[in-house]
Order: C-alpha cells, then structure tokens, then sequence
C-alpha cells in the first residue's frame, strides 16, 4: 500500500485502473507520443548513417550501392528489399542534404498528427510505392536511389491537410513548383516523385475523411487495399519483364 491524497491506494489497482483509462489519441487516430520528432529523428539518422557507410565502400557502384538501389532487373530477379533499400541510399552530399532537410521540415507534423506507428507505416508505404511507379515506368537498365519519392509523398500529405483546415497552401504550391521543374531533369527520378505525391495524397484523403468514429476501420482497409495493389502491381510487372526479357 501507499499513502494517496485521501487514505491509501493498492499500487497494483492503480496499474490496473491506468490501463483500463482511454488514451489519448492524435487528430487521426495515433496514440500521442511526448517527442512527435522522434521517429522522423530515427529515420534521418538512419539515412545518414547508410550514406557515410555507402561512401566508405565505394558510392552508388561499391556494395552497398549495387546491392540496394531500385533495379528493375534485379526486382524481377527476386530481390524485392531494392524497392524500400532504395529510399534510404543517396548518390551525394546535396542529394541527401536536401531530402534529409525536407524530412526534417515535413516530417514532424505529419508525425505528430498520425503518431508514431501510423506515421512510420506510411513512410514505408511512400517509399515502395514510389518504387513500383520506378518499376513500370523508368528504363529498365537503370537504377534509382534517394528518398525523394517518399518526400514527395509527405508534400501530397501536408497540402491534403492543409487544404482541409482551410489554410493558405500557395507557398506551398510554389515549392511544388519547383520541385516539378528539377523533377524534369535529366538525372532526376519524376517516376518515384510523381509516385510518392499520388500515394500521399490517397493516404493524406484517407485521413482526412474518414469519419472519426471509424478512423482504424477505414485506415487498416486502406492501407491494406494499398499493399494489396502494390504487390500486384510489381508482380505483374515482374510477368512482363519475364515475358519480355526471359
């Protein structure tokens, strides 16, 4: 036992009383976590980390490198880890610089407002939907690296949201703009960004409207149709390159 304000509690009962408590839970259905930066902290230290060990063993063409980028062959060869490996691989130091400070612009808000889990399954989700976009779309003998799909998917997310709250949104257009532009570069992968932004933005509707008192329901069948469309979808494109390339 132990004092309490007004005689004495079990210690046991009030374990078991904090339990049966309802949670706290975000704007869509998240359980609030005390550090909303903590998993997109966790996610930019991670690509950091990969980077510094990518560079260290030869870049894009050392191990690493080879063994991670999103390759349309080596997909249809069974090496499917390319499709979310891929995100998390940068070919320099101004590729990375700029997803990493987009992250770190973006991801805390949608972190905050999904809570941790969702916000790291929808991360995940950006990443290898972009990737099977990559898939069909981009030249079979090429290889892709960065997480500016996912990036792009997060900019789809916060315009959804903040057109739903009725906020000014056309500083935004304008970034949107011009991450258009540089997405029409030569070198630059538009298939994982246009990817990513029409996966967020399905997500970020998702959210948004679901009515509040079936928020788990309608995301669980969401995210679930999801992946269910992202594995056909590279399975049949695996069917053609097999059909096609033997």
């Amino acid at each position: 036992m132990r004092e309490a304000s007004v005689g004495f509690q079990c210690p046991s009962c009030v374990t078991t009383g904090a339990k049966t408590q309802r949670q706290p839970k975000t704007v869509f259905g998240g359980r609030i976590s005390a550090n909303p930066r903590s998993v997109t902290s966790i996610l930019i230290a991670i690509n950091v980390i990969v980077f510094v060990a990518m560079m260290a063993t030869g870049g894009t063409r050392g191990p690493i490198g080879q063994d991670g980028a999103m390759w349309a062959f080596g997909v249809a060869n069974g090496e499917y880890w390319r499709m979310l490996t891929s995100a998390f691989l940068h070919s320099g130091l101004m590729h990375i610089a700029f997803n990493m400070f987009a992250l770190y612009l973006f991801g805390p808000a949608i972190e905050e407002a999904l809570g941790r889990a969702k916000y790291l399954l929808t991360y995940i989700t950006l990443a290898v939907a972009a990737s099977v976009w990559v898939y069909w779309l981009s030249p079979v003998n090429s290889s892709t690296v960065g997480a500016s799909g996912v990036v792009f998917g997060l900019l789809g997310m916060v315009l959804v949201f903040m057109v739903r709250s009725k906020q000014d949104v056309s500083g935004l257009l304008v970034l949107l703009a011009l991450n258009v532009v540089i997405s029409l570069q030569g070198n630059v992968s538009w298939q994982a960004h246009l990817g990513g932004f029409m996966t967020g933005l399905v997500l970020a509707a998702v959210f948004v409207y679901a009515p509040r008192n079936r928020q788990q329901l309608i995301h669980t069948l969401a995210f679930s149709g999801l992946w269910l469309v992202i594995i056909a979808a590279t399975m049949l494109r695996t069917t053609q390159l097999w059909s096609i390339y033997g």
